[in-house]
């Protein structure tokens, strides 16, 4: 840690002038102000009236709806963003409760726009379609309407959308806030979480022991709040998921990623599957490594004994990033640079910050902005290359606009974990050192197995919550028990549990913002590696057809954007494919030895 201590001063924050100056900012006002004008207009002059427009009139009214809902976005934006940065201080939470509110009531207007475009048989939309201008939206209609079977009346779908920051908005808050408060007692001082998660990759095992024993007893005596909060969301899903027909808790989250129900279903079964030549294997191959038959649970991502290692500055951290984009497309690593050149990037671990790591793509008016917890870990760099990805794949798409600039989360890992990929291998490429060649060789399997594995694992875990909870509320020790059954199956024999692990569901964030996300990591991991497999291979070309992938947004679903690299993610040894690049690296670690 001494580097990050050292660095510390240097590490950047970010500056959202770039969207609003401040809370109180005049624009900002101006614009919620004007976006309130507008969308009662446009409620106004459209409403009743979709279905009996022409072509071009349509047209006309996506691009005000695009408008508008592109202020509201910036808006909202900014108010997440200034939130993340510190979720502790109750005058933010106000600030972003307040905005989220008032945004709510604006767009409230604009429901019936979608249901009544929903209205329109297909025959008539065809016709309209024919307007060039009405034609620029397509792909986004396309999207619109594969909603149609799951949409209710206007009334009921106004009164959902009101409710929403008095019901799921609030519970998510709730967690937020709990999970930023918190502080875990280490020795008498008392850290944040991010702080302690940060120490179950120390060098030293009594320093991992000690961490994950005081996190798992913070997490249980919570696990009542967490569990009311899981249950209060999952029967929220359930009671919309019913009301909508959705015979899958999955199903939302499927059709929101433009993914069918089966092709899921086939990389879960297929990693599920893979456990015993996965995670079994390698922990097992960890535990020889520590002289062990099992090692406890703290020790999972724990670095090798005898690898040595350092903290890597931020400016390394930035220097091997992009010149791992570089190599690969030098037009990449530019756009990359940009989030280091000007104050994109929020990077100083602080109490109070959001934990973890994300890409806000904002709105493509303005940029994205990256969060990190910079702590100068090898992990804290493929974090930085991954969040980087997400950023550089929001530039690229932002040209199509704010209607159809976003992606489905199966494609939006793509370049993410490509990211990662591109700097693994290029510091791969550069370490000659045998022993940390193999550090690093591990670590990326590790990291693949969190990506794949783990996320599967949590996919399986919200499954078996979501459908039990539709025949009655679960306790704390049931959901408990959910989540120590599918840890047992996916890491293996050679792991070894401790009573305060069964609370450690209860940290993952995803499960509350974003129900059933997880298994998007999984596939964008296994994609990646199919992915990069054709890059290895590929003439001239290939980087030229990578970034028109990302440059198509949400204008084109996954069979059409991986056909010209070869790739059909509805194939089932697509996923097999995947996998046996993990597993190729683990063969690799046995033959070291």
């Amino acid at each position: 840690m001494a580097t990050v201590r050292q660095n510390k001063k240097k590490l950047p924050t970010w500056d959202l002038k770039d969207l609003y100056a401040g809370p109180k900012s005049n624009v900002l006002k101006r614009d919620l102000t004007s976006a309130k004008k507008d969308s009662a207009a446009f409620h106004k002059k459209y409403f009743g009236k979709i279905g009996k427009l022409s072509g071009n009139a349509l047209g006309s009214a996506v691009q005000a709806y695009e408008i508008i809902d592109e202020t509201l976005s910036r808006i909202m934006s900014y108010a997440q963003l200034v939130h993340a940065g510190n979720v502790a201080d109750p005058e933010i939470g106000r600030f972003y409760q307040t905005t989220q509110e008032t945004v709510t009531d604006i767009a409230a207007h604009l429901v019936f726009f979608t249901l009544e475009i929903n209205q329109i048989s297909d025959r008539e939309l065809k016709k309209k379609l024919k307007s060039p201008k009405l034609a620029y939206y397509a792909s986004w209609i396309r999207d619109v309407r594969l909603f149609k079977p799951h949409e209710l009346g206007e009334e009921m779908e106004r009164l959902l959308h009101d409710k929403r920051v008095a019901g799921r908005a609030a519970w998510n808050r709730l967690f937020d806030e709990t999970m930023a408060r918190m502080r875990i007692d280490i020795d008498g001082k008392q850290k944040t979480t991010e702080e302690v998660l940060h120490s179950l990759t120390d060098n030293d095992g009594a320093v991992r022991k000690k961490a994950a024993r005081a996190l798992g007893k913070t997490f249980g005596d919570n696990v009542q709040l967490f569990s009311l909060i899981t249950n209060t969301l999952a029967k929220d899903k359930e009671i919309d998921d019913r009301w909508r027909n959705y015979v899958r808790p999955q199903s939302s989250r499927n059709l929101a990623n433009h993914v069918e129900d089966e092709v899921v279903e086939a990389l879960s079964a297929a990693v599920q599957r893979s456990y015993p030549d996965l995670s079994h294997r390698y922990y097992k191959l960890k535990a020889r490594w520590f002289g062990k038959r099992k090692i406890d649970y703290w020790d999972r991502n724990a670095p090798l004994p005898d690898i040595g290692g350092k903290d890597i500055p931020w400016e390394s951290a930035r220097d091997l990033v992009l010149d791992a984009y570089g190599s690969f497309s030098p037009e990449l690593a530019k756009v990359g640079k940009q989030f280091f050149d000007k104050p994109w990037i929020d990077a100083e671990p602080r109490p109070g910050k959001a934990g973890g790591a994300f890409a806000h793509p904002t709105v493509p008016s303005a940029h994205p902005y990256l969060l990190v917890n910079y702590m100068g870990r090898p992990r804290d760099v493929m974090t930085l290359a991954h969040e980087l990805g997400h950023g550089c794949h929001q530039v690229l798409a932002g040209p199509q606009g704010q209607l159809k600039s976003g992606t489905p989360l199966t494609l939006a890992e793509t370049a993410s974990v490509f990211g990662e990929m591109l700097t693994f291998r290029s510091l791969l490429a550069n370490e000659t050192n045998p022993k940390r060649r193999k550090g690093m060789l591990a670590g990326k399997v590790e990291d693949m197995l969190n990506t794949v594995v783990r996320q599967i694992a949590f996919y399986e875990f919200e499954l078996r919550v979501h459908n039990e909870r539709r025949d009655g509320e679960l306790s704390a020790d049931r959901i408990c028990e959910i989540w120590m059954d599918v840890q047992s199956e996916s890491l293996g024999p050679a792991i070894r549990f401790h009573d305060e692990y069964k609370y450690y569901w209860t940290y993952i964030p995803h499960f509350i913002h974003s129900p059933f996300y997880v298994y998007a990591y999984a596939f964008g991991d296994c994609l990646v590696n199919s992915l990069y497999a054709v890059y290895e291979k590929a003439e001239e070309g290939f980087a030229e057809r990578y970034l028109d992938m990302l440059r198509a947004g949400g204008t084109l679903h996954h069979k059409e954007l991986l056909a010209p690299f070869g790739l059909d993610a509805s194939d089932p040894e697509f996923w097999s494919k995947g996998l046996g690049v993990v597993s190729g690296l683990i063969d690799e670690l046995e033959a070291i030895g």
